[in-house]
């Protein structure tokens, strides 16, 4: 049965397993392929913890870790109130299609509601028809301004 937990960040156990499901998403070809850093494994979790506006939550069936959101309060200027993106949601491969991740988004959306957030934000890519297709089960849709347009992401590293 898969329990969701809120993330302890002070709690070995639940460090390394956010640690472990971030770099398996990291190694998926919808993470990019390639593994988290040895120097993101070491300084991720403190820099989590240092940071209010941030948490994770855990799935987990009995002691394994299935699936991570980790999640990151922002602001909506045009509601005056927060927002709350899920940077990153994941679930391992042996678990996927079994409500794993629906699961993870009903609890961000609890506590996205219990800080008093206008909206849950997230970014997909546009070839991920599985994770595109979870995330509108679930109510997510595209974010369009009318006649002007569908959202785009776009980074800049510094």
């Amino acid at each position: 049965m898969i329990e969701i937990t809120l993330a302890d960040y002070s709690n070995p156990a639940h460090a390394q397993a956010v640690i472990a499901m971030l770099d398996a998403y990291a190694r998926d070809p919808m993470g990019g392929s390639e593994g988290i850093s040895e120097d993101v494994k070491e300084n991720l979790i403190k820099e989590m913890d240092k940071r209010d506006h941030v948490f994770s939550l855990l799935a987990f069936d009995g002691d394994q870790p299935v699936g991570v959101a980790n999640c990151v309060e922002g602001f909506s200027t045009f509601a005056a109130k927060p927002l709350m993106n899920i940077h990153d949601i994941a679930v391992v491969p042996e678990y996927r299609g079994e409500g794993v991740a629906q699961k993870l988004l009903e609890e961000v959306k609890t506590l996205a509601q219990f800080r008093g957030c206008v909206k849950l934000t997230l970014e997909v890519l546009d070839k991920n028809d599985r994770a595109k297709n979870a995330y509108k089960k679930f109510g997510f849709e595209p974010y369009e301004l009318g006649d002007v347009g569908q959202a785009e992401f776009w980074e800049m590293y510094l």
